[in-house]
Protein backbone atom coordinates (compact mmCIF):
# COMPACT_ATOMS: atom_id res chain seq x y z
CA UNK A 1 0.00 0.00 0.00
CA UNK A 2 1.08 3.33 -0.86
CA UNK A 3 1.35 6.10 1.51
CA UNK A 4 -1.45 8.25 0.01
CA UNK A 5 -3.57 5.69 1.30
CA UNK A 6 -2.82 6.28 4.81
CA UNK A 7 -3.48 9.83 6.97
CA UNK A 8 -2.13 11.66 9.66
CA UNK A 9 -4.06 11.47 12.81
CA UNK A 10 -1.62 11.68 15.32
CA UNK A 11 1.64 12.91 16.90
CA UNK A 12 3.97 10.67 18.51
CA UNK A 13 4.68 12.59 21.79
CA UNK A 14 0.43 12.58 21.92
CA UNK A 15 0.74 8.79 22.71
CA UNK A 16 3.50 7.78 25.40
CA UNK A 17 4.03 3.91 25.99
CA UNK A 18 1.28 2.14 27.62
CA UNK A 19 -1.32 5.00 26.86
CA UNK A 20 -4.56 5.12 24.64
CA UNK A 21 -5.93 8.15 22.40
CA UNK A 22 -9.15 8.29 20.73
CA UNK A 23 -9.01 10.38 17.52
CA UNK A 24 -11.75 10.81 14.72
CA UNK A 25 -11.63 9.89 10.90
CA UNK A 26 -13.22 11.14 7.89
CA UNK A 27 -16.43 9.87 10.74
CA UNK A 28 -14.56 6.99 12.02
CA UNK A 29 -14.21 6.84 16.35
CA UNK A 30 -11.04 5.33 16.46
CA UNK A 31 -8.36 4.52 19.40
CA UNK A 32 -5.06 4.41 19.12
CA UNK A 33 -2.89 2.49 21.43
CA UNK A 34 1.15 2.47 22.34
CA UNK A 35 1.72 -1.02 23.94
CA UNK A 36 5.07 -3.11 24.11
CA UNK A 37 4.73 -3.88 20.73
CA UNK A 38 3.64 -0.60 19.04
CA UNK A 39 0.92 1.43 18.03
CA UNK A 40 -2.06 -0.33 16.96
CA UNK A 41 -5.67 1.44 15.90
CA UNK A 42 -9.09 -0.32 16.77
CA UNK A 43 -12.83 1.11 16.21
CA UNK A 44 -13.59 2.92 19.57
CA UNK A 45 -16.58 1.46 20.22
CA UNK A 46 -17.19 -2.13 21.78
CA UNK A 47 -18.76 -4.78 19.59
CA UNK A 48 -21.15 -6.09 22.48
CA UNK A 49 -22.64 -2.95 23.93
CA UNK A 50 -20.97 0.00 21.91
CA UNK A 51 -19.85 1.55 25.13
CA UNK A 52 -16.80 3.76 24.61
CA UNK A 53 -13.51 1.96 25.13
CA UNK A 54 -11.62 5.27 25.46
CA UNK A 55 -13.02 4.96 28.89
CA UNK A 56 -12.07 1.75 29.71
CA UNK A 57 -8.76 0.35 30.74
CA UNK A 58 -5.33 -0.63 28.59
CA UNK A 59 -3.92 -3.62 30.04
CA UNK A 60 -0.83 -5.01 28.26
CA UNK A 61 -2.20 -5.81 24.42
CA UNK A 62 -5.94 -5.99 25.88
CA UNK A 63 -8.35 -3.04 26.18
CA UNK A 64 -11.38 -3.60 28.59
CA UNK A 65 -14.57 -2.11 28.04
CA UNK A 66 -15.84 0.29 30.92
CA UNK A 67 -19.53 -0.97 31.08
CA UNK A 68 -19.11 -4.69 30.94
CA UNK A 69 -15.51 -5.79 31.55
CA UNK A 70 -15.25 -7.50 27.84
CA UNK A 71 -11.70 -7.62 26.98
CA UNK A 72 -10.83 -7.23 23.19
CA UNK A 73 -6.39 -7.34 21.50
CA UNK A 74 -5.98 -3.89 20.74
CA UNK A 75 -3.10 -5.92 17.79
CA UNK A 76 -5.88 -6.90 15.81
CA UNK A 77 -9.59 -6.07 17.38
CA UNK A 78 -10.06 -10.33 18.62
CA UNK A 79 -12.56 -10.49 21.49
CA UNK A 80 -10.58 -12.27 24.14
CA UNK A 81 -13.34 -12.38 26.69
CA UNK A 82 -17.63 -12.42 27.33
CA UNK A 83 -19.71 -10.68 26.90
CA UNK A 84 -18.02 -9.46 23.53
CA UNK A 85 -17.79 -11.75 20.91
CA UNK A 86 -17.43 -9.94 17.91
CA UNK A 87 -14.35 -8.50 17.11
CA UNK A 88 -13.89 -4.98 16.74
CA UNK A 89 -12.29 -3.40 13.64
CA UNK A 90 -8.85 -2.72 13.43
CA UNK A 91 -6.84 -0.06 10.99
CA UNK A 92 -3.05 -0.48 9.73
CA UNK A 93 -0.80 1.63 11.40
CA UNK A 94 2.40 3.63 9.80
CA UNK A 95 4.28 5.61 12.35
CA UNK A 96 6.18 8.47 9.90
CA UNK A 97 9.09 10.31 11.97
CA UNK A 98 6.81 12.05 14.60
CA UNK A 99 3.54 11.52 12.88
CA UNK A 100 0.93 8.65 13.41
CA UNK A 101 -0.55 7.54 10.42
CA UNK A 102 -4.53 5.31 9.51
CA UNK A 103 -5.25 3.88 6.85
CA UNK A 104 -9.05 3.43 6.61
CA UNK A 105 -10.55 0.34 4.72
CA UNK A 106 -11.48 0.78 0.92
CA UNK A 107 -15.33 1.15 0.82
CA UNK A 108 -17.14 0.20 -2.47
Amino acid sequence: MSDSNYTVVARTEALPAKSSLRVELKGHDILLCHIEAGIFAVTNLCSHAEAQLHEGKLKGHKILCPLHGAAFDVRDGTALTRPATKPLCSYRVKVLGDDILIELPETN
